[in-house]
């Protein structure tokens, strides 16, 4: 059988082999789509660090082949944070699930923003807190059924990427699973650019989310991706009641400003230390 280009990333000493997820779902994807683009930029695999927390998506820094740090739950920003300034030659990979980034992690999400810690945020939103049962997160789509909003979920959802932009991230964008080359763009554009970039990724949760939902399996729910997404750039020719529970994606914020370790490393120079 012909192996898995991505294989040779894959870390196989790990008793949890091929990998936890469930059949279906999009959090994989999301592993090959970031091992794609450090192949495609030619990244020496002794200089990237992946840093996850917990839940589905913070196992995703164990199967790294090369260094990988996993740590608390809602806390891998800061320990990325950490890792960026005592190494500005690393280039820095902090994954994490919709729930952990904007729950627990919230306030942790505002200031690495508001800093621009030069490093990478991938959150990959699946709309519930699958690992633990399924519950609603702060992502939760108005309506949704969840573990814990049998009757249909009546709390507001953050938009993330509106989130960031508001806290000072200088690249911001959002895609789905389906949308795969536009996604393993964003990750290259990412990791070449100085600053904290932030992507969101629309992610199949088809044991917890797809299944309360009856939005189907792994494939159905990356058609539901498809068939729901509006490119940014192109809602001027779709009328605004079209708009209407459809994902928004594509870039939101691409611009320059001095980042938090080289301001803080001219600091200290100028302190004579």
């Amino acid at each position: 059988m012909e192996r898995h280009p991505a294989r040779k990333y894959f870390r196989a000493d790990q008793a949890e082999i091929p990998h936890l997820w469930c059949s279906g779902c999009g959090i994989p994807q999301v592993w090959h789509y970031t091992v794609k683009a450090i192949e495609e930029l030619k990244l020496d695999i002794d200089k990237v660090l992946w840093v996850g927390g917990s839940g589905c998506t913070g196992r995703m820094c164990t199967y790294w082949i090369g260094d990988f740090f996993h740590t608390l739950h809602g806390r891998p920003l800061g320990f990325a944070t950490g890792a960026k300034l005592a190494n500005p030659g690393l280039t820095v990979f902090c994954h994490m699930g919709d729930g952990e980034a904007a729950a627990i992690g919230g306030n942790h999400l505002i200031q690495t923003a508001r800093r621009n810690v030069d490093l990478v945020a991938i959150v990959i939103n699946n709309f519930n807190y699958a690992m633990t049962g399924g519950q609603f997160s702060p992502t939760t789509p108005l309506g949704a059924f969840t573990m814990t909003s049998q009757l249909g979920h009546i709390e507001y959802p953050f938009d993330l990427c509106e989130l960031v932009t508001t806290c000072g991230a200088t690249y911001v964008a959002r895609w789905t699973t389906f949308h795969a080359r536009p996604l393993i763009n964003s990750i290259k554009k990412s990791i070449q650019r100085k600053g904290f970039s932030f992507i969101e990724v629309l992610s199949q949760c088809p044991t917890q989310y797809g299944r309360r939902n009856k939005i189907g399996d792994g494939v159905q729910m990356m058609k539901w991706f498809k068939e729901n997404s509006v490119r940014r750039g192109s809602t001027g020719k779709v009328p605004e009641a079209d708009l209407k529970d459809k994902f928004l994606i594509g870039e939101f914020v691409d611009i320059e400003k001095a980042e938090y370790g080289a301001s803080l490393r001219e600091l200290i120079k100028k302190r004579g230390g």
